[in-house]
């Protein structure tokens, strides 16, 4: 009851009429940030971080975390529309996003993404007022170990649950892991696979490889089939709003799985990309449709939209409760408070209560405005693919260029994208799965960092993942989940079957 009569203090001080226009603004900022390729909410927080210096800090914050609902929401957006995620944690909702969209649903496609990732974040800021106090003891248990089996779970998921050829998924994840060790390593600080060239030195981006692998990776194979791809054609109806909208309580079990995952991978170090790719693939293995999941399933756009939503707003519970930040605008926005003159950790919650709870409030408000301006934007967005090919790919091209170069103004990203686009066509003609190769390569250097600093800890003895009972039991779900397809093969047969093959295949040619 203290955290209840906290956060009705904390909506007396969100429900201002300047708070919420306030609100309205950073949400519609973060649409335009979040559909846009190459700039991000880190980016987009980044960028607006200046100009609230001399705002007073609630309506600072307000301003900041409606901008990051807002991008998280429009990074979906131009994945459903274009294959290109406009958010590292929107990679998984292309798989059927996308080709529902070219199916002739794109409104229902970003009705029930926006739905869903809209119960997954008022989910997740539910979880915030209720374990605000606990997640604090809670989260001070994990070290570098624990960190490592947080990562170790999600690859090893992806491999167990994804329904498709383990080998090809293994060799994906590889390549993935290949990718992510580009640049200086930062644990000797020594330069790996950089091949003399100065612009790889930082590493690859992210974003430069998604918008090649998806973007001009899918522009290449439409230009291979003769340009057949004709736009979509979307009716522009209220009525399927509503009726999508009515239809997303039929996957409740999907919606509360997803929430559940999406909550722990935000409170922990895993973040939203994780949780939006270990959700899909859970919704893969355990839904009754999973041989569609890839062919524009609904249950493939509700899994990875909730856990990503859910996951993006537990990410703040840490930096709050702790000064950890659980993802990389979290880590700016924790820059913003302690340029403010706050210090985020337990002692905020006794100090600035009604900074704390005005935040946790507006999270609620936030999440609802963002949902309601993105649904009623659905017919908008969807009016883009009836325009024929011949429009929509150079503008998809445009698009793809100036994003990669935006990343960091570099020319030579331009050709990185490139390189990645014919990967991408390669990856999707030879039927291996995309996404393990995208889940390595944002998580590889934090699971290696991880790894290295407990091995370190533990004078190179393995024990230390097995140390305590926290991450001996997330390291054993992990190898179970690894050596799943082996006990599989064992009732089925073929470990490297025809049928994982295909299904694999369908998922790439999806991606």
């Amino acid at each position: 009851m203290g955290n209840f009569g906290q956060l009705m203090d904390g909506f007396a001080v969100a429900l201002t009429a300047h708070h919420v226009m306030i609100m309205v603004v950073g949400v519609l900022l973060g649409l335009v940030v979040g559909v846009l390729p190459g700039l991000g909410a880190p980016n987009g927080v980044s960028l607006l971080l200046p100009l609230t210096f001399t705002m007073d800090p609630i309506s600072a914050i307000i301003l900041l975390t409606s901008m990051y609902w807002g991008a998280l929401f429009g990074g979906s957006t131009t994945s459903i529309l274009f294959n290109i995620p406009g958010e590292p944690s929107s990679v998984a909702t292309t798989f059927d996003g996308y080709p529902m969209a070219k199916q002739g649903q794109a409104v229902r496609a970003l009705t029930l993404a926006f739905t869903s990732a809209g119960i997954g974040a008022l989910t997740g800021v539910i979880v915030i007022t209720l374990l605000s106090s606990w997640v604090a003891n809670f989260a001070m248990r994990f070290g570098a170990a624990e960190y490592f089996a947080v990562y170790f779970m999600a690859f090893a998921s992806f491999i167990g649950m994804a329904g498709g050829s383990p080998f090809k998924t293994l060799v994906s994840m590889m390549l993935g892991f290949a990718v992510a060790t580009v640049g200086i390593d930062t644990i000797s600080g020594e330069s790996r696979l950089t091949f003399e060239f100065d612009e790889l030195i930082g590493g690859i981006s992210f974003l430069i490889a998604v918008i090649g692998l998806f973007g001009l990776g899918e522009l290449l194979l439409t230009m291979e089939e003769g340009l057949k791809f004709e736009g979509v054609r979307a009716k522009l109806d209220i009525r399927t709003i509503a009726r999508t909208v009515a239809e997303v309580p039929r996957y409740w079990v999907t919606l509360v799985r997803s929430a559940l995952i999406g909550c722990w991978m935000g409170i922990t170090p895993g973040g939203p990309t994780a949780a939006s790719f270990m959700s899909y693939a859970l919704g893969r293995r355990f839904s009754k449709r999973g041989k569609n999941f890839g062919r524009g399933e609904p249950e493939g756009i509700v899994a990875p939209e909730t856990a990503d939503h859910s996951a993006g707003s537990c990410a703040l519970l840490p930096m709050l409760a702790l000064g950890i930040p659980g993802s990389a605008t979290a880590a700016v926005m924790m820059g913003g408070l302690m340029i403010w003159g706050l210090s985020p950790g337990p002692m905020l919650f006794s100090t600035r209560p009604d900074f704390v709870w005005g935040l946790i409030a507006s999270m609620y408000m936030g999440n609802l405005i963002a949902v309601v301006l993105v649904l009623a934007t659905v017919p908008l967005f969807a009016v883009i693919l009836r325009a024929p090919f011949t429009v929509v790919g150079p503008i998809i091209t445009i698009v793809c260029v100036i994003g990669a170069y935006t990343v960091a103004n570099h020319v030579f990203d331009i050709w990185l994208a490139l390189g990645f686009g014919i990967v991408g066509y390669v990856f999707k003609k030879l039927d291996y799965p995309l996404a393990p190769f995208v889940l390595a390569m944002v998580l590889g250097d934090k699971a290696e960092d991880a790894f290295r600093q407990a091995m370190l800890t533990s004078d190179g003895s393995p024990a230390i993942f097995f140390a305590n009972p926290l991450v001996a039991t997330m390291m054993g779900l992990g190898i179970f989940l690894l050596c799943l397809p082996l006990i599989s093969a064992v009732f089925k047969g073929g470990f490297f079957g025809r049928a994982g093959a295909g299904d694999a295949g369908a998922q790439g040619r999806s991606a």
